[in-house]
C-alpha cells in the first residue's frame, strides 16, 4: 500500500508558502488559521520534519520544506489537468473560462459578444472564480488569474496577459465640475472607500497614497470592502473614492459614471498581473490560443495597459 501524504495538508502547505502568511492562507482557503495550522502539523508529522519557519517576517521553508515545494507545484498542476486529459479524447464542447468577478462584470462580459461574432466556431462558458483555492477546484479549461508577477512566468500551460494601473475614482458629483483635483491635498477631504482584501499590494492602501501625496495621516476609515467589485459599485453610487484598476473602471470613466480624482501622472502600476492558465493536456488547444490572444488585443484596445506577454 502506498504511503501517501494527506492531500488537504499538501494544499494548505502550498497555500501558506505561496502567501507567506498563515492568515492569508486561511483567508484564501476559506478556513480558520488554526485549521490551517492543524493541517500543516499533520503534514510535518507525516514527513517527519519541520517544513516551515515562522517569524515576524512571515513564513519560509525549511530545507525539507523547500525540497517538498520543488515538486509540489508541478504535482498540483498535474492533478488539476486530470479532467482535461479525460476530456481530450472527446470532441471539444464549450470553452469553460474562469475569471474573477470584477474583471468579468466590469470588462469582459461586455466584450464577449465581439469574440463570439469573430469566432463562431468557439462557444464560451464563463465561470466566476473566487480566489486561488477556487481556481484549483473549478471545472474550467482556462483560468484568467490575477496574481503576483513573480508567479506569472510564461510556460507551456500559462501565458502572461497584461498589467493594470491603480488610481482613485469617484462619482462626478464629489468633485468640483466633475474634474480631477487641481490640488491633490483635496483628497484628504473626501470620503475614502477601503479595499481590505487579503494579499493586496501597497498600491491598495490609502496610507501609501497619503504618503505619496504628502498628506497628513492616517487616512480616515469610513467604509471597508473585501472585494474591489463592491468598492467600485459603492463609488458609482457616490459613497466615496475607491481605488480602481484601469481595465475595470475604463468603461465607467468613458461613460461618465466615474471620474478620475487625480491626474494620470499619479497612477501606480499594480503589483499583480493578469495571466492565463490551462491544463498541460490542453496546451495545443486552438480555442485557448485564440481566446488568450483575443484577451491581450482587447485589453490593449480598451485602455493603455502594459502588455507583458505576446
Amino acid at each position: 500500500m502506498r504511503a501517501l501524504p494527506p492531500f488537504d495538508a499538501l494544499v494548505a502547505f502550498d497555500t501558506a508558502l505561496r502567501r507567506g502568511s498563515m492568515t492569508l492562507a486561511a483567508a484564501e482557503l476559506g478556513m480558520t488559521q488554526s485549521a490551517v495550522s492543524h493541517r500543516l502539523r499533520r503534514l510535518e508529522a507525516f514527513m517527519g520534519a519541520p517544513l516551515l519557519h515562522r517569524s515576524s517576517l512571515g513564513l519560509r521553508p525549511t530545507d525539507a520544506g523547500a525540497r517538498l515545494a520543488e515538486g509540489l507545484e508541478a504535482l498540483l498542476d498535474d492533478l488539476e489537468s486530470l479532467r482535461a486529459r479525460c476530456r481530450a479524447v472527446l470532441a471539444p464542447d464549450a470553452l469553460r473560462v474562469g475569471v474573477g468577478a470584477a474583471l468579468a462584470d466590469y470588462w469582459l462580459v461586455r466584450r464577449l459578444p465581439g469574440f463570439a461574432a469573430d469566432n463562431p466556431d468557439i462557444a464560451v462558458e464563463l465561470a466566476i472564480i473566487d480566489g486561488d483555492a477556487g481556481g484549483r477546484s473549478a471545472d474550467v479549461d482556462l483560468y484568467v488569474k490575477w496574481g503576483p508577477a513573480t508567479a506569472a512566468r510564461t510556460s507551456p500551460s500559462q501565458r502572461l496577459l497584461f498589467q493594470e494601473q491603480v488610481f482613485p475614482v469617484c462619482h462626478p458629483r464629489l468633485l468640483p465640475d466633475g474634474q480631477p483635483l487641481v490640488d491633490p491635498a483635496g483628497l484628504a477631504g473626501l470620503p475614502l472607500l477601503h479595499k481590505a482584501a487579503p494579499g493586496s499590494g501597497m498600491e491598495w492602501a490609502w496610507a501609501t497614497w497619503f504618503e505619496r501625496l504628502g498628506l497628513a495621516g492616517p487616512p480616515p476609515v469610513a467604509l471597508r470592502f473585501g472585494a474591489i467589485a463592491t468598492a467600485i459599485a459603492a463609488a458609482m453610487q457616490g459613497a466615496g473614492v475607491a481605488l480602481g484598476r484601469s481595465l475595470i473602471v475604463q468603461d465607467a470613466l468613458a461613460e461618465g459614471r466615474l471620474v478620475r480624482v487625480l491626474q494620470p501622472t499619479w497612477d501606480m502600476a499594480s503589483s499583480k498581473v493578469h495571466f492565463a492558465r490551462w491544463p498541460v493536456a490542453l496546451s495545443g488547444d486552438h480555442r485557448i490560443q485564440r481566446f488568450t490572444a483575443w484577451l491581450v488585443a482587447e485589453s490593449a484596445a480598451t485602455v493603455a495597459t502594459a502588455p507583458i506577454g505576446t
